[in-house]
């Protein structure tokens, strides 16, 4: 699911991690948004309010929403500047150390109490970003730019172009490559609701220790790739 990359890489590897990755999405965009007020998986509304505060002469809170830009730009910066480093040692655990830093981001904002979050909402916003930023880089490399987790805006409309192909597009090969696009587009949808939903319904009870739920989720699939991974090599190793 992590590990596998180029031609090794099928579908069913990218549906294990968008069904991973965009329910922890889903998750951390309806927490973060009842914790603070904020969304936290993207920049496209920041953007907005950073122009109409900058126009407003707000300044000071301008840069408020200008570091929210920063820091999903961070965490996409510093993902893949781990990768790249691990990479020249070994090639196995390049995508282990990102999704293990989004764990500890995650955890640190989940451990303090509520009276923490209303006295640094900025704070909090600007780590779930970062979070999610190295999360939408990380899994862009993984799968070489087919799965985006962090939002739906691209995704629906990919899906509704995809899905008007399906009238024009008449060879059973081109049906075959369309059915699986959609197929895994459906997919992560499905995952970022049930991902929110999942956070709605926990929040009232557990607040912000309810992102305690997507750092259970990202652990378990680290423990599940690095098993299926020494299955096989022992199989390989079997006479």
């Amino acid at each position: 699911m992590f590990r596998h990359q180029g031609k090794t890489r099928t579908l069913q590897h990218n549906l294990q991690v968008a069904s991973l990755l965009s329910f922890v999405a889903g998750n951390v965009n309806v927490i973060g948004f009842l914790a603070v007020q904020h969304l936290t998986t993207n920049v496209t509304g920041h953007f907005a309010f950073f122009v109409d505060e900058l126009f407003e002469l707000h300044i000071r809170q301008a840069i408020v929403y200008f570091l929210y830009i920063l820091c999903f730009l961070s965490g996409s910066f510093v993902s893949n500047f781990i990768v790249e480093i691990i990479s020249k040692k070994n090639e196995r655990h390049i995508f282990t150390l990102p999704v293990i830093l989004e764990c500890v981001i995650l955890f640190s904002v989940a451990v303090p109490g509520s009276h923490f979050i209303q006295q640094h909402p900025n704070i909090i916003a600007c780590s779930l970003l970062f979070a999610m930023g190295l999360q939408n880089s990380l899994v862009t490399q993984i799968s070489n730019s087919v799965v985006r987790t962090t939002h739906l805006t691209g995704l629906f409309t990919d899906l509704g172009i995809e899905l008007s192909q399906l009238l024009f597009y008449k060879t059973a090969e081109q049906k075959q490559k369309l059915f699986a696009s959609i197929k895994l587009r459906l997919l992560i949808i499905f995952f970022f609701f049930t991902g929110g939903l999942c956070g709605g319904i926990f929040y009232s009870g557990m607040l912000n220790k309810s992102l305690l739920i997507s750092v259970g989720v990202l652990m378990a699939g680290l423990l599940y790739d690095t098993v299926k991974f020494r299955i096989i090599l022992h199989k390989r190793k079997t006479p």
